[in-house]
């Protein structure tokens, strides 16, 4: 079960306690629900104050009790190993892990699908924000299944004293800074976009998704293909952001904004970079399931890079 599954899973259980009659009068039934990571010191690894919006309106009912009425539906979800009420009605939750597999193969799937349906339209270098903006959102929208309506987003325009950003960093850097910025603030163009290293965020994403590819072609010369299976500790890491991501979609749809999908970029291939180094057999070891595994571990993560760059308007290179 992935973050989004959960978000999805929450709103149907509020819905059957409410047709059930278990939840008081008047109790609110959300359209939409925020599941986030549990902060610091939580319980568990996912946690959503839907309980405080449903009892909002409802007559005589506290969060606590909405929670414990919805804590015990959603425990006996496939997927979902544990639910616990904690503080005044939070819901927080722990994922089962027998879905591992399933979601490494669904954020390949994913990943690609992005990749594959983004438009990457020409845009004119006079009006480079709005349109870089404009087209972002669309992208992430329509990825999310939902219509899209130009509300007329306020975007700041690129300063004049930065002149022509185009000719100067190229068209991919010049994106990846006025996207990485929320709309309204003026973007800046830092010195390390255009450098070839990992001082450079927008270099990292890119060299996630070059080491991801990487990965794959020397694999297949050790004759060996990813293959989603169990996952060690060491994956903890890449695999909790990775399921993040359709949460970190959804907000920047949900809020029109872009710069949320490029810090979760940022987030995805700083993981990865640091897990690759588990990835291939070392000297005389020979490849295992694990190794096959943790191949498509890296695989999955850079399909939702290259994925996340295209809804951004930015090329993903195999090799930089």
């Amino acid at each position: 079960m992935t973050p989004a599954d959960l978000t999805r899973t929450v709103v149907r259980a509020v819905r059957c306690a409410a047709a059930d009659g278990e939840l008081p009068e008047g109790a609110a039934v959300p359209e939409r629900v925020v599941v986030e990571r549990t902060r610091p010191g939580g319980v568990g690894e996912y946690a959503t104050p839907v309980a405080f919006q449903v009892a909002k309106a409802a007559v005589g009912a506290s969060p606590r009790e909405v929670a414990r009425v919805l804590a015990a539906r959603l425990g006996l979800e496939p997927g979902i190993e544990r639910v616990e009420v904690t503080g005044a009605g939070f819901l927080n939750f722990v994922l089962g892990e027998s879905a591992v597999a399933g979601l490494v193969a669904e954020m390949l799937v994913r990943g690609r699908r992005y990749a594959d349906a983004a438009d990457r339209v020409p845009l004119p270098a006079g009006e480079l924000r709005a349109q870089a903006v404009g087209a972002a959102v669309r992208r992430i929208v329509l990825a999310q299944g939902a219509g899209y309506a130009d509300d007329g987003l306020d975007v700041a325009p690129v300063a004049r004293k930065d002149g022509d950003v185009v000719a100067a960093y190229g068209i991919d850097a010049a994106l990846w800074a006025v996207l990485r910025m929320p709309a309204h603030e003026t973007p800046v163009f830092p010195a390390w976009l255009l450098r070839q290293d990992e001082s450079s965020e927008f270099f990292r994403v890119r060299y996630g998704h070059d080491r991801a590819r990487a990965l794959l072609r020397n694999a297949a010369l050790l004759g060996f293909a990813p293959e989603a299976g169990p996952l060690d500790s060491d994956a903890d890491a890449l695999l909790g952001v990775l399921r993040d991501h359709p949460l970190a979609l959804e907000a920047a749809a949900h809020h029109r904004a872009p710069e949320r999908l490029a810090r979760h970029l940022v987030e995805l291939a700083d993981a990865l970079l640091g897990f690759q180094y588990g990835v291939l057999p070392l000297g005389d070891e020979k490849p295992s399931a694990a190794h096959r595994a943790r191949l498509a571990l890296a695989e999955a993560a850079g399909a939702v890079l290259a994925g996340g760059l295209a809804l951004l308007g930015i090329d993903a290179p195999d090799r930089l």
